[in-house]
């Protein structure tokens, strides 16, 4: 099972990946990431948060890669992934926010 920690393009996401210890990690973002990033499999483009299927699109996403631990970043990110943490939780995928710890 992997982790997803979002805002990859951003240094707060490092850190939380370095404190994490954890070889299972992906990186994901919404905003434009380099292609090679993308192209090495631990990097992942993200839906929009602002897109009206967000919450499933994340969820697909989630499912699809056998990840079980979101940490959101990023304010729209959070509140849209907390909104729907019980949807999230009936699939066995905790949803953490960037200051909780595991």
């Amino acid at each position: 099972m992997f982790t997803l920690i979002t805002a990859a393009n951003t240094s707060s996401a490092y850190q939380l990946k370095n404190s994490l210890n954890n070889e299972n990690i992906l990186l994901g973002d919404y905003l434009e990431l380099p292609e090679f990033l993308l192209k090495s499999g631990k990097m992942l483009h993200l839906p929009d948060p602002q897109s009206s299927s967000y919450t499933h699109q994340i969820l697909a996403l989630c499912l699809d890669k056998n990840i079980d631990t979101v940490y959101a970043l990023r304010k729209p990110e959070i509140d849209l992934l907390l909104a729907s943490k019980q949807l999230f939780n009936e699939y066995g995928i905790t949803i953490l926010a960037s200051d909780d710890k595991i």
